[in-house]
């Protein structure tokens, strides 16, 4: 008996995408939440059984940039009312060097999911981390998020807050915390 092209169409079925959002920046424990994810969570392309569909990953790396700090207070003698004047050159280069950072924590980042052979794509987002972050899930609808842990005792987490706390709580999906031994 002939195939009629029905055969193509169940393969194609059986292939299910995962999306995975790993959050990134500079520190050591995002590039160990990512070498942890791309050994153990993101399997690329094995072969299954005929009754579990195979999963096509696409890994979203996320760099979230802060809001350039600026602190207006008194200047001059006296300390006359004037404060600081923050010129639009300044602004420009807080810009350019968070843009550098950011394109430099993304290449790190992809070419360890280059190397795996993973289809990847790359975000920034600018604002709160912890709000960044979440609302990315949540506008991407990934199926889960990795993110490392700084490892912050309570009093420091009480100060700084905890990106990794707030998204296991906030963020829809579920949510891999990886702490760097």
């Amino acid at each position: 008996m002939a195939s009629q092209g029905g055969d193509d169409a169940a393969a194609v079925a059986l292939v299910r995408r995962r999306k995975v959002l790993i959050a990134v920046d500079e520190s050591d424990e995002s590039i160990y939440a990512l070498s942890w994810a791309l050994e153990n969570l993101i399997v690329p392309g094995r072969p299954n059984d005929a009754e579990e569909p195979r999963v096509s990953n696409l890994v979203i790396l996320l760099h979230v940039q802060t809001h350039p700090q600026v602190f207006v207070g008194p200047a001059g003698p006296g300390h006359a009312p004037a404060g600081f004047y923050i010129t639009p050159e300044i602004i420009d280069s807080v810009k350019k060097h968070q843009e550098e950072i950011s394109r430099k924590v993304l290449l790190r980042a992809k070419k360890l999911c280059d190397e795996k052979h993973l289809e990847t794509e790359t975000m920034v987002a600018v604002g709160d981390p912890r709000d960044a972050i979440c609302e990315a899930v949540e506008k991407l609808a990934v199926d889960y998020l990795v993110i490392g842990s700084h490892g912050y005792g309570a009093i420091k987490r009480t100060f700084l807050g905890s990106v990794s706390d707030y998204c296991a709580h906030k963020a829809k999906c579920p949510v891999v915390i990886v702490k760097k031994k």
